[in-house]
């Protein structure tokens, strides 16, 4: 059994000892206790066949266990009525599943016309649901197949925040959409979730997906085993297994860095124009960083500017270390929210403490391995 222990948080759904038999013989979950705490986002993930979508759909009844409890806010699912468990949670899949003969202000209506809101209200809170999730007032009117991808994909989520249910599911809903799109909408999830504190339960088979949105990760094998369940930090640096290391991949270090930001680095004064550096960072009036010039090359100041890249405090260690390995100094150009220099970096600076997150990410996850309540893994 391998159990995946709650931590600090409320426990909003729980499944405890929880199994998935079909006829066929077929294990699509075998054992599986694992507590997910509220307002989280826990995103499932694993190849095809590891029982992640079936994990997340016994969660509203699409799937009813073999054996086992699970529970939705302390409440066995099994002892509540189907239809009303669904509807107080919100479920979104991929390519929306909107119905294509309604307008996409009744399709986001639709759970809150069958909770009996009343035509008006239920219109009111889609027109809401709208600005939410970005989409202008008047695509209100259109209907599916007049949208994008991506803005069908917007709608599903509104569709499933329409009855404000504490619970989101979402199986794979940004898979079917080109990869720019997939950044905006995740994007889009990140902003909703600072907002609205959802429980989050999202299946992906994408780990970058997974470390970009995930509070915590549970990684499941084929036969529907749960390996490893821990935030991502603390899966990157100390995965449970050959299996979590490869499933993770060979840049698990680099997947690491982009959890970090600059904001910790400390940062120098940029280089002086007085001779002493070969090359200075010239910037216009307001103090904006403009580029790099070789004040060493053959037309001195004539030279032309080569590109800089400012980075703000929020900017994760790989794109500062990306940018100072492509800097001809080999350092950030630090700038503030106005787009205003404030210093510099230096890439042994950004080397030395992507090492010391490396270590703490280890060290603190060997710490919640070792504690009787700790989020870690623990299989017996």
């Amino acid at each position: 059994m391998t159990i995946c222990r709650q931590g600090k948080g409320k426990r909003m759904i729980s499944f405890k000892h929880v199994s998935k038999h079909y006829p066929n013989g077929t294990t699509a979950v075998d054992d599986l206790s694992l507590e997910l705490p509220e307002g989280d986002i826990t995103v499932l993930v694993g190849s095809s066949g590891c029982g992640k979508t079936t994990t997340l759909r016994m969660v509203n009844r699409m799937v009813e266990p073999s054996s086992g409890t699970v529970s939705v806010g302390g409440r066995d699912i099994l002892e509540a009525d189907a239809a009303e468990l669904r509807r107080g949670i919100g479920y979104v899949i991929q390519q929306a599943g909107l119905f294509p003969h309604r307008t996409i202000l009744d399709n986001i209506a639709t759970v809150p016309l069958l909770l009996g809101w009343g035509r008006r209200k239920a219109r009111a809170r889609a027109a809401e649901l709208l600005e939410l999730v970005g989409l202008p007032a008047g695509s209100g009117k259109r209907y599916p197949h007049q949208l994008s991808g991506g803005q069908q994909q917007r709608v599903g989520v509104a569709r499933a925040l329409a009855a404000d249910p504490p619970v989101l599911l979402m199986d794979e809903p940004f898979g079917a959409v080109d990869p720019v799109v997939r950044t905006q909408l995740q994007n889009e999830l990140l902003r909703l979730q600072s907002e609205l504190r959802k429980t989050v339960v999202f299946v992906t088979h994408d780990i970058d997906e997974a470390v970009r949105l995930g509070d915590r990760i549970a990684i499941f094998r084929t036969g529907g085993h749960l390996v490893q369940c821990a935030p991502p930090a603390e899966l990157l640096a100390s995965p449970a297994d050959d299996f979590v290391a490869g499933f993770l991949g060979a840049e698990r270090g680099l997947k690491l860095l982009s959890l970090s930001t600059l904001a910790d680095v400390p940062q120098e004064p940029a280089p002086a124009d007085d001779g002493t550096d070969r090359w200075r960072l010239v910037t216009s009036g307001r103090g904006e960083p403009l580029g790099w010039r070789d004040t060493e090359g053959p037309d001195g100041d004539e030279a032309p500017l080569l590109p800089v890249r400012p980075l703000r405090d929020t900017d994760s260690l790989l794109s500062a270390l990306d940018e100072s390995l492509a800097s001809p100094a080999g350092l950030v150009a630090r700038v503030d929210a106005d787009g205003v220099l404030t210093g510099v970096t230096g890439r042994d600076r950004i080397h030395e403490h992507a090492g010391r997150r490396h270590a703490e990410a280890g060290r603190a996850s060997a710490v919640k391995a070792a504690a009787p309540d700790s989020d870690a893994s623990v299989t017996a």
